[in-house]
């Protein structure tokens, strides 16, 4: 069996094993993909101070986020169709993160329901929230998500109008798969895929159907998705939603420091500096790119986390350094999940954290709280 050191493996191995619709999905962004490439690539140009002769004893990771204790500055972001990944996917990610110690977070699109992550595991998991046209789903939602034991809200803001992904539109991306002749012949190839996805019944979108009024089937599914997203998403949805959860909040997708202040002024108590993975506005700035001024500006009043582009331990280093006390990762669990399963994603997350712990300890620091830009080379990082 190929040994897996780094989360290419991990990419290279679900290529070979995942549909094509949905391997694209994870490995795509909009347009032509610049914001998407630019937050990985943005990470590669901060370099590091190495340091000598440090007691390099004792390191610890350990931090909180939103209150919950973390063994990393490392959480599982919300993803749509992670079940589509790996049969079950949702289940299997949450249970990784619970036995690592990090967070693990429900799209609202997931195949897996808020009701089958909270049965299979033990640990409180984070929801997330997209804001539709129908609120009255909206208010059940929220009221599943409390009832399941959730203790973060993280409400999606930049996802009113959805960004045009050119595979996606390629491949007829649906769940469960369309039964073309393209899918079927590409599906053959993919036989421990075929096989798990025959082994389970969640092959639709757990959270919607069976849920709405009206939405029994995929086809009555695509109808009602169609018009749900809410262009009209104001500051004044934030407020009700966050009297409406009562619990912490935090706001996914803010890249402009004038966001960052309404954010604090919204009451939330974290905001994550994000820009969808690069499938929303293709040429927006990367999401390390966007990090520093926004934590300058806020850092002081709310929790700042951010993803978009980590695929490395270093990468969660770099953006404590610059300001970030949360990190995310989507498509680096997404290629673990489709290469290997549940133990694909413990994989993932044992080669960032220990990658995390050593370049810490490269850099002269033994514990995060004493990581600041001291350790990056001066003009290689954004300010």
């Amino acid at each position: 069996m190929t040994v897996i050191t780094n989360i290419e493996d991990l990419r290279v191995l679900a290529k070979k094993r995942v549909p094509r619709m949905f391997y694209d999905y994870a490995d795509s962004g909009s347009w032509t993909e610049s914001t998407y490439r630019a937050n990985e690539s943005d990470f590669q140009k901060i370099k590091l101070r190495q340091r000598v002769a440090v007691n390099m004893e004792n390191r610890s990771t350990a931090t909180t986020m939103v209150g919950a204790e973390v063994k990393m500055p490392v959480a599982i972001a919300p993803t749509g169709l992670t079940g589509m990944q790996h049969a079950d996917g949702e289940i299997l990610a949450a249970r990784a993160a619970q036995r690592f110690g990090i967070r693990f977070t429900l799209s609202t699109m997931s195949i897996c329901s808020i009701e089958d992550v909270a049965a299979a595991t033990r640990h409180p998991f984070w929801f997330q929230l997209y804001v539709m046209r129908d609120r009255d789903f909206i208010e059940r939602l929220i009221d599943r998500a409390r009832a399941a034991g959730c203790d973060a809200l993280v409400l999606t803001l930049d996802l009113q109008v959805l960004g045009q992904r050119h595979k996606d539109l390629k491949n007829g991306l649906s769940a469960p798969p369309k039964l073309t002749a393209a899918n079927i012949l590409n599906m053959m190839t993919k036989p421990r895929w075929c096989l798990g996805m025959l082994g389970t019944r969640r092959r639709q979108f757990g959270n919607i159907v069976g849920h709405v009024k009206g939405v029994t089937d995929m086809a009555n599914l695509a109808a009602w998705t169609a018009q749900q997203f809410d262009p009209r998403l104001n500051w004044g949805d934030v407020e009700w939603i966050r009297k409406r959860w009562g619990g912490r909040l935090i706001l996914k997708g803010i890249q402009d420091v004038e966001d960052a202040r309404l954010a604090v002024e919204s009451g939330a108590d974290a905001l994550i500096v994000s820009n969808h993975g690069g499938r929303q506005l293709d040429g927006a700035v990367s999401s390390i790119e966007a990090l520093p001024a926004i934590a300058a500006e806020v850092g002081s009043r709310i929790e700042v986390h951010m993803d978009g582009g980590i695929r490395s331990g270093q990468d969660v280093l770099k953006a404590w350094a610059l300001g970030a006390r949360g990190t995310y990762i989507g498509r680096a669990f997404l290629y673990a999940l489709g290469a290997l399963g549940e133990a694909g994603v413990t994989r993932a997350l044992e080669i960032i954290h220990k990658e995390l712990d050593l370049t810490m300890a490269f850099c002269g620091r033994t514990r995060l709280e004493d990581v600041d830009r001291g350790i990056l080379v001066g003009g290689t990082f954004p300010t």
